[in-house]
């Protein structure tokens, strides 16, 4: 049982918990939970796990299946309590190989739904946009650079498993994917408080990309260049904008909602 705060183990968790740097020259991350580690598993991605020592003490059918899965390590509480980044743990916190994707795969997807985001900085709006993203049917996220880091343990957990589900990929010039996107026929959309056109009039049915822009300042005037049409949302009260997640949350369901109503059009007109 690990019971040293000096011991090499720990000292590699708490890298990966607070050095975005680490995690990217080692391509891991550290993730808690059951439900999350279970993903992990599932998808190939769990290296190590480590169980406080009261859990591990217990019976518990879901974790004896996870300790099955790869090797596995007991903490002492104590040193557990110093490992975990939540206020409630479960006791189980396990080392996970980051998911990679290609950026050829991801812009010849089926869907063309793609979101771009334009140095998003908050980690729980990105993992609450991943989330939203994975239930839109996005085909795709697209992080410029200055876009938070998605294995922060605070991104991490907002994504409740769709960092593991929902294609992503890093780009230091967003402007050159925007371009490609163009160059294969599809619209870009930019989010922006003087947008010409409303959310809801922009045409997603034939697929598009989507551009969230920073909380405070929106997108970038260099990126706003090269979007195809600016859009807005409409808001009543004197608001000036809504959060960076909640406004591509209402504009991806738009866009879900109009490809969806294009389907069931096609399907109509199919069996007639």
């Amino acid at each position: 049982m690990i019971n040293s705060i000096s011991n090499r183990q720990v000292k590699e968790i708490l890298k990966l918990q607070k050095q975005p740097k680490y995690r990217r020259s080692t391509g891991l991350f550290v993730a808690e939970g059951l439900k999350m580690l279970t993903e992990a598993a599932e998808n190939g991605c769990l290296v190590k796990l480590y169980i406080s020592g009261t859990v591990a003490g217990k019976d518990n059918e879901r974790l004896e299946k996870l300790c099955m899965s790869c090797s596995f390590e007991t903490v002492t509480d104590n040193i557990f309590k110093q490992l975990s980044d939540t206020v409630t743990t479960q006791g189980v916190l396990g080392i996970i190989k980051q998911p990679s994707y290609n950026i050829t795969d991801i812009l010849n997807c089926k869907k063309h739904m793609w979101l771009l985001l334009d140095n998003i900085q908050d980690p729980g709006n990105l993992g609450t946009i991943m989330r939203t993203a994975e239930g839109a049917g996005m085909s795709a996220v697209i992080m410029g650079k200055g876009t938070a880091d998605l294995f922060n343990p605070k991104t991490v957990r907002s994504t409740m498993g769709a960092i593991f589900r929902m294609p992503f990929i890093y780009t230091d010039d967003i402007t050159e994917t925007i371009k490609i996107i163009k160059n294969k026929g599809f619209n870009i959309y930019g989010a922006a408080m003087e947008g010409s056109k409303a959310y809801d009039q922009a045409d997603y049915t034939k697929g598009a990309g989507i551009v969230i822009g920073n909380e405070a300042n929106g997108i970038s005037g260099r990126v706003l260049g090269y979007v195809t049409e600016k859009i807005h949302i409409p808001m009543e009260g004197k608001l000036e904008s809504l959060n960076a997640a909640v406004a591509a949350a209402v504009i991806m369901y738009e866009a879900a909602r109009q490809k969806r109503g294009c389907i069931n059009i096609s399907l109509h007109n199919y069996n007639k």
